[in-house]
C-alpha cells in the first residue's frame, strides 16, 4: 500500500525545554547549517519575546514546549491581552520526518522526476503574528525556514537537496505613509502592503544565505517596534475597531484561500 502524506512523529508535551531538538547526531557538529539556524531561531524568538514584552509592559507570553521521540521538537509562546497586543504568537519548530516523492517534487518543483524513493527530510523554522489592539498600530507577520532533504531511502548517496524561505510582511488597517516607506509591496498585489518574500533559496552557497535570513530575522525588532511606539497610543473609537476586525478577517481569507 502507497501513501502520498509526509511521516511526521506525534509530539509529546514537555515541561522544560531541552538544550537542544537536533538528533544526537546533528547535535553533536555545532558548526552545521542545522545546528546554526536552530541557534538563530531560538535566539530570535527569545529577542522578539523580550522586545514585545518591554513594549507592552503587562502582558507576559506563555511557553509550551514539545518533543518528538525521533527527534525535532518545539516552543510555542503566546501573549494574549495584554496592554498593547491582543494576542501575539511566536513559535519554532525543529522537524524530522519522511516525504513520499509526490510531496517532495510539489515542494520543489525543480526536483521533477528525482527522487523516486521516500525522502527523509528536516526542516527548522520560526513563524510569527502580532495583533496589537490598537486599530492604527499594524499587524505583523514573520517567518524564516530551513529545509533540507537526505538522500531517498532507496538511493543510498545521492546529494542532499536544501533550501532556505522567509519574508517578514506588515497588513495595517490604517495606512500611515511614514510607517510603510520600507515595507515594500510583492508582486503589486493587494493583501497587505507587502514587506520581503522569498524561498527556494539555494542559488548561493550555505554561508552567504544563512547570513542573509540572519540579517532579515534581526531587521524584524527594529523595523516593527518603532512603529507601534508612535501608533499604540491613539485614540480609536468601536468604528476603528470594526474596520479592524473586518481587515483581520480578509487576512485570514487571504491566506486561506489565495496563499
Amino acid at each position: 500500500m502507497t501513501t502520498s502524506a509526509v511521516s511526521i512523529e506525534k509530539e509529546t508535551v514537555i515541561s522544560e525545554r531541552p538544550h537542544t531538538f537536533l538528533r544526537q547526531t546533528d547535535g553533536e557538529d555545532n558548526g552545521s547549517i542545522r545546528s546554526r539556524f536552530q541557534s538563530m531561531i531560538l535566539e530570535m524568538q527569545e529577542s522578539v519575546c523580550g522586545a514585545l514584552e518591554a513594549l507592552d509592559g503587562a502582558g507576559k507570553f506563555k511557553e509550551d514546549a514539545w518533543t518528538r521521540p525521533g527527534g525535532g521538537g518545539g516552543i510555542s509562546r503566546v501573549l494574549q491581552d495584554g496592554a498593547v497586543f491582543e494576542k501575539a504568537g511566536v513559535n519554532i519548530s525543529v522537524v524530522y520526518g519522511v516525504m513520499p516523492p509526490e510531496a517532495y517534487r510539489a515542494a520543489k518543483a525543480s526536483a521533477a522526476g528525482q527522487k523516486s524513493g521516500p525522502v527523509p527530510f528536516f526542516a527548522a523554522g520560526i513563524s510569527s503574528i502580532l495583533h496589537p489592539k490598537n486599530p492604527f498600530a499594524p499587524t505583523l507577520h514573520f517567518n524564516y525556514r530551513y529545509f533540507e532533504t537526505d538522500a531517498p531511502k532507496d538511493t543510498p548517496g545521492a546529494p542532499r537537496q536544501w533550501w532556505f524561505g522567509g519574508g517578514t510582511d506588515l497588513t495595517p488597517a490604517y495606512i500611515f505613509e511614514e510607517d510603510i516607506k520600507h515595507f515594500h509591496s510583492h508582486r503589486s498585489e493587494r493583501r497587505g502592503l507587502g514587506g520581503i518574500f522569498f524561498d527556494d533559496l539555494n542559488d548561493y552557497d550555505q554561508e552567504m544565505l544563512l547570513s542573509f535570513a540572519t540579517e532579515c530575522a534581526d531587521s524584524v525588532v527594529p523595523a516593527y517596534i518603532p512603529i507601534l511606539e508612535k501608533r499604540k497610543d491613539t485614540p480609536f473609537n468601536e468604528s476603528h475597531k470594526a474596520w479592524q476586525q473586518l481587515r483581520r478577517g480578509r487576512y485570514v481569507e487571504f491566506n486561506l484561500v489565495l496563499d
